[in-house]
């Protein structure tokens, strides 16, 4: 096989203007494709050089690049540093006119430029992870790489984990794979441009800063140790441990208080698991629970839960300062050195406590990292002085209860001594000491690897904390008495026979202290300092609670801002974007900061913080909560994207350690939990409301597809019954914006009754672009959604209107969602147009009968489509609210031609301005040719419209308005099972059309007047249908008046065969080309059908001329005896000049029944 020509070398100013492409900003970047080129191109390298290759592979690019370019000259030969590179290779004509490429000057080599084309860019300079495997190439004319796989010249490419990236995401840049059309469409056909989301969709906000992250100078990024572990046990081991672990051991005895630290430490592990899990289901990025929540259950629990946690937080650092500054007004009391009061003492050292925090978390995240670390060890010693101090027994300590480890202490305390207190009451005062586990997973955004960093940090956090408040539970209980007075004479005196307590065996008998008022001074049960009487080194026990109390201020006072930033990047609440905004290298927070500090500085001044404290326990446990339920949810939902690396979780686990969390907000304080629950659900009905535009992936809707899926291939297994029938309708409305009269008509009594799929039949195309077809699918059902519509968009390309109606009848629904009436537009211009159109109008409705389906037919007078009225979505109020100047998409649909349906392009459509179809974003740019793209101008002046278009306008708007009081007039001329009366009696159901009155006209004979009428009135009292009047029209019969029987004869006219005129062979071709036409046999046949016609539009005329609704039975005609000329010109003199009129006919299968 020989190998095909090579490429002419590119010359010097050629190569000088491809490197000009490739770094327009001095950086060596190639720019992005334009919508009409291609993005990969084949080199043409012949076998013999990639044989080459493979001999030496030290020459690789070389031995390429001369067998593209062999008037070139050699490359300089780099080894090693010459793999995995980029190449340049020019695609110009052999000519030499590739300078077309770039109509700007290019700079000479001198300048900068690479010689031939040479090595240009290196693939790590696009952050790849692949490690240099593929040969990128560049192409000049297409501003594109495209690859050698496998040594072989094809854009197919492999894998590569920068195809899955995110569109600027922080940890490298997005490649983007060949699509599916430039890799399967035809060579001459243009490629399309992807735009579809890979992952959860970046928010402009939150795409700024990933392109902030992208420079990764200056950066800090913690590992788990100093960013999670370090952070979790500063939060959880609180002031709790030095102050209150004593006197709960007091309470609940050592072995009560073993089982409330387990309690407390078995529901922060099932959410520690929890978030491990979630946290391990792809990328992290900075919010902590927010993040966790909201991608997860979505915007509403994640809006909702995000605001409260970020105030908890801001809110927390409060508390942990006033507990700070009490501390430091207990010593100054001590000395005796207050500087005004002790209320007003308090508030003084918070205000500049809080200011010195302020400053450390301003400084930066590493300065923070350092005072933790630095907190933490200050902890670690107190903690330890503690522990050495319990086994050193001091003669001076025994009055106040301490007498070191002795069995018979420990086994006095090893039971509970509720005084004033209940085991739930002490559980409540502990819990808040085990949370702030979250603290780690709050600064997401600051770890190098939150996937590994998150779980072994936190649950090691918790494995330790847990460890040490049972070793401080045991100890405490098992060293110190719960009763001690402090004096050293408090000796057993000899009197004294019966004494049994601990303390008397070593020679102390402090009963006569319990017996006073206030009690005894010390032990477990009256001194919070115990530990610190206990410890060796009491100060250093008072430097603890300062640690303890400061560093969880400070983990807080960073958490808050973190999270709220997170929050108000994805515009949950559009009022607070103005905090997203971040400063530095590491996106700090400073507003949020501002604003964390303005309201811990509020509630400190405030200090009513035991009211809020328990609100706030809350607010934490409803975020605990939310994180198990979004592990649960996920799991439920089945979701494939649900695979967390960390596997050591359980659903049912979760589930019920949500449960946990939801009782523990009850134990705490009751009315809080009721409070947080209100909080909750006020704000997610809010956001629900709000609606954000945000699409994560969350397993909300997971759980919906599944639930969806689940219940439609439930509903297949059963079968229909009359009383669960629902009209089902397959409307033809074209682009749905085109008919919005039969649109808002049929919505009115399908809403949240039965479905609605808006069919649409694509016709007239030489080569269907599938890919638009999918496009426009996708757009048009936003549309209807934002609309609020409730109702499907399905499109078809056919051949003409019947074929594509036969694919919807056949194909469209699922299971037993599928439609059961086809609903159409009165083809009001049928005289206008080819008489084949008629053919096929006729044949789509006798074609839905032979399926078994009813047939609706809507008329307006005016007419339907409005497609072709310029600017008349201005005037809709079903229009899409655009804001600001952009490129909109319009649909055109047909000329007024066809109200059936047809996309057929014609010259008398008109473009929209701002038309109601969904706008597309910049990488959806139109491509059909009924699709125009348009820019919006708001100055321009608005086209006057003529007079009936503007009633035609008008006249498609009436069914979106409220009906008032007047009437539906249902014609029930014939039994089609009860489809004629069921719509009306749906649509006087609705909000709109409640106050019209049904008023019922039947046919019947004059002699028996009465007594039809009783028999309907008794059926429809037993169908529980409400009405206002029965009318038996006893003058159906009559003959019609002759001008207008002669009006309809002269109508038909241009449509007869005339077949008595011609030869019988002529005439049997004629109508075997034309067979719309009337034959004169039929129209004898059927003169008496063609006279009821008539005189029905008389009768309609004479009695419901000023009627809201007309609906009435639709006529028959027998397939093949009657012409689609006759059956047209049928329903055109029965509905002519008439309010608006509904034919319908049912499938004559029972929809009613009166049985329960």
């Amino acid at each position: 096989m020989s190998a095909p020509p090579s490429p002419s070398a590119p010359t010097d100013s050629d190569a000088a203007t491809e490197n000009e492409l490739l770094a327009p900003d001095g950086e060596q970047r190639p720019l992005g494709p334009t919508p009409s080129q291609s993005r990969f191109q084949v080199d043409l390298v012949a076998e013999a050089a990639g044989a080459a290759e493979e001999k030496t592979p030290s020459s690789e690019t070389s031995s390429s690049a001369a067998a593209a370019a062999p008037e070139a000259p050699s490359a300089d030969p780099g080894g090693e540093e010459a793999k995995g590179r980029f190449r340049v290779v020019n695609f110009a004509d052999p000519s030499g006119a590739g300078t077309a490429a770039s109509p700007e000057g290019a700079p000479t080599p001198a300048e900068g430029g690479m010689q031939n084309g040479d090595t240009v860019m290196s693939e790590t300079s696009l952050h790849s992870s692949t490690g240099g495997h593929h040969h990128y190439h560049y192409d000049t004319h297409t501003n594109t790489y495209y690859l050698r796989t496998f040594g072989h010249n094809t854009i197919d490419a492999v894998p590569n984990i920068d195809f899955y990236r995110q569109t600027a995401a922080p940890l490298g840049e997005k490649l983007i794979r060949p699509t599916l059309s430039e890799l399967h469409d035809e060579l001459d056909k243009e490629p399309f441009e992807d735009g579809f989301a890979n992952g959860d969709e970046l928010t402009p906000a939150e795409e700024a800063a990933a392109k902030e992250a992208l420079d990764s100078k200056g950066v800090v990024k913690f590992g788990w140790i100093k960013g999670v572990l370090v952070r979790c046990m500063l939060n959880i081991w609180g002031v709790m441990l030095f102050i209150r672990m004593s006197w709960i051991v007091g309470q609940a005895g050592i072995a009560l208080s073993c089982v409330i630290v387990c309690m407390a430490t078995i529901v922060t592990t099932i959410t520690g698991v929890s978030t491990s899990a979630i946290a391990t289901n792809g990328f992290v990025r900075g919010g902590g629970a927010y993040y966790l929540i909201s991608r997860s259950l979505g915007p509403e629990f994640g809006g909702s839960i995000g605001l409260i946690f970020a105030f908890a937080n801001a809110v927390a650092v409060a508390m942990y300062v006033v507990g700070f500054a009490e501390t430091v007004v207990e010593l100054l009391i001590d000395m005796d050195a207050l500087m005004t009061d002790q209320v007003n003492d308090i508030r003084i050292i918070g205000t500049i406590t809080v200011i010195v925090l302020l400053g450390i978390s301003v400084a930066g995240m590493e300065w923070e990292a350092k005072a933790q670390i630095f907190l933490l060890f200050v902890l670690v010693t107190a903690i330890i002085n503690y522990f050495i101090g319990s086994f050193i027994p001091f003669k001076s300590k025994e009055a106040k209860g301490f007498f070191s480890y002795d069995g018979s202490i420990m086994w006095e305390n090893m039971g509970p001594d509720f005084r004033e207190e209940t085991f739930f009451s002490v559980f409540s005062i502990f819990f808040p000491a085990a949370t702030g586990i979250l603290a780690g997973a709050n600064i997401s955004g600051d770890l190098a690897d939150p996937q590994l960093a998150i779980p072994r940090g936190t649950l090691l956090a918790i494995l330790i904390t847990g460890i040490v408040y049972l070793g401080v539970a045991v100890s405490t209980g098992s060293c110190i008495l719960r009763d001690a007075s402090g004096n050293p004479n408090d000796t057993l005196s000899m009197m004294v026979t019966n004494c049994s307590t601990a303390a008397c065996k070593f020679g102390f008998d402090f009963e006569s202290c319990k017996r006073l008022k206030d009690g005894c001074e010390y032990g477990l049960h009256n001194s919070m300092q115990m530990m610190s009487h206990v410890s060796g080194f009491s100060p250093i026990i008072s430097a603890g609670i300062f640690s303890a109390t400061l560093s969880s201020a400070l983990a807080s006072l960073v958490s808050a801002p973190k999270v709220f930033q997170a929050l108000c990047k994805d515009n949950i609440y559009p009022g607070l974007l103005m905090f997203a905004k971040g400063y530095g290298k590491n996106n700090e927070p400073l507003r949020g900061y501002f604003l964390t500090f303005g309201i811990a500085l509020g509630f400190i001044l405030i200090g009513e913080l035991n009211v809020i404290a328990p609100i706030i326990s809350n607010f934490f446990l409803a975020s605990y909560a939310l994180i198990n339920f979004s592990v649960f949810h996920a799991s439920l939902a089945n979701s494939p994207g649900w695979r967390p690396s960390f596997k050591y979780y359980n659903m049912w686990v979760s589930l019920a350690g949500a449960v946990l969390c939801c009782v523990v907000m009850f134990v705490i304080n009751w009315w809080a939990a009721l409070l947080t629950n209100v909080i909750v659900m006020s704000l997610y009905i809010y956001v629900s409301h709000k609606k954000p535009d945000v699409n994560w992936g969350s397993s909300t809707q997971a759980l919906t597809y599944h639930q969806a899926l689940t219940h439609t291939l439930h509903l297949s297994g059963v079968e229909d019954h009359i009383k669960n029938f629902r009209p089902q309708c397959l409307v033809m409305t074209g682009f749905p914006n085109s008919r919005p009269a039969l649109l808002d008509l049929v919505h009115s009594f399908t809403k949240n009754v039965g479905l609605m799929i808006c069919g649409h039949i694509r016709t007239g195309y030489r080569r269907p672009n599938f890919k638009e077809l999918a496009t426009d699918q996708a757009r048009y059902q936003r549309w209807l959604l934002r609309n609020e519509t409730k109702a499907f968009y399905t499109a078809v390309f056919a051949d003409d209107l019947r074929q594509g109606s036969q694919y919807l009848l056949q194909a469209a629904g699922l299971g037993r969602l599928k439609p059961n009436t086809l609903v159409l537009g009165f083809k009001n211009d049928w005289r206008d147009g080819d008489m084949m159109n008629v053919e096929r109008y006729i044949s789509m409705i006798h074609d839905a009968f032979d399926f078994q389906f009813g047939a609706v037919i809507l008329r307006l007078k005016e007419g339907l489509d409005v497609s072709h009225i310029q600017g008349q979505d201005e005037l809709l109020s079903s229009q899409e609210k655009t804001s600001g100047t952009k490129d909109v998409i319009v649909s055109i649909d047909t000329s007024k031609d066809s109200d059936a349906d047809s996309s057929k392009p014609s010259s008398k459509t008109t473009s929209l301005q701002n038309s109601p179809a969904v706008q597309k974003d910049d990488e959806d740019d139109g491509k059909a040719t009924t699709q125009p793209l348009l820019k919006k101008d708001k100055k321009s002046p608005t086209v006057p419209l003529n007079v009936s278009d503007q009633r035609m306008l008008e006249a498609s708007q009436q069914f979106q308005k409220t009906q008032g009081k007047g009437t539906v007039d249902v014609w029930w001329l014939f039994d089609d099972g009860g489809l004629t009366l069921l719509i009306p009696y749906l649509l006087t159901n609705k909000k709109k059309w409640k106050e019209c009155k049904i008023r019922v006209f039947i046919g019947g004979k004059i002699n028996r007047i009465d007594h039809d009428r009783r028999a309907m009135a008794t059926l429809l009292s037993k169908f529980r249908i409400d009405f206002s009047d029965i009318t038996v029209l006893g003058d159906i019969n009559t003959k019609p008046k002759k001008e207008h029987v002669v009006a309809f004869e002269e109508m038909i006219e241009p449509y007869r065969l005339k077949e008595d005129d011609m030869e019988q062979e002529a005439a049997e071709r004629l109508k075997n080309s034309e067979p719309w036409r009337i034959t004169d046999n039929e129209l004898e046949l059927y003169r008496a059908k063609t006279q009821r016609q008539i005189r029905l539009n008389e009768l309609l005329k004479e009695h419901s001329s000023t009627a809201n609704l007309i609906v009435m039975s639709l006529p028959l005609a027998r397939k093949g005896a009657v012409s689609s000329a006759l059956y047209m010109a049928w329903l055109e003199v029965l509905s002519k000049d008439l309010p608006p009129i509904l034919l319908v006919r049912g499938n004559h299968q029972s929809v009613l029944t009166f049985y329960s």
